[in-house]
């Protein structure tokens, strides 16, 4: 793993989560995307070498309209970049972590993604992503 990639911060409403995360950070965000397959709107931040990703569900069916319902607005997930989500995968597979994708998926920001379950991580969900690369 490279680095951690961005920390996913489940909310309810993007517009004003988005101003208060502009008055703490001190910086706009720099992305708005849907992520219609994951049923989320997403707003990123460049913080460092790191971002902060907002996501805001936008039907029942999504993980993190399930997520807000169960534990309330919060920290979702931590992502860690990777040069190959592929090779990572069958090596965490082999360490014996639950991967919850067969293959890894589209996701926000032009990446590759997949994640790892909770139980295995000490009750993190762990996101591994990797750029597409054009």
């Amino acid at each position: 793993m490279k680095k951690i990639e961005h920390i996913g911060i489940a909310v309810k409403d993007l517009d004003s989560s988005c101003k208060t995360y502009e008055q703490l950070l001190g910086v706009k965000h720099y992305k708005i995307e849907e992520v219609a397959s994951e049923y989320v709107n997403t707003a990123f931040f460049k913080v460092g070498d790191s971002k902060v990703e907002l996501l805001e569900a936008t039907a029942e069916e999504s993980a993190i309209y399930q997520f807000i319902q169960k534990r309330g607005e919060g920290i979702h997930h931590l992502a860690f970049a990777v040069d190959d989500i592929y090779a990572e995968m069958e090596r965490l597979k082999k360490e014996g972590f639950t991967i919850l994708n067969e293959q890894p998926k589209k996701g926000a920001d032009n990446k590759l993604v997949c994640f790892v379950h909770p139980k295995d991580a000490n009750g993190v969900l762990v996101e591994l992503c990797q750029e597409i690369k054009s």
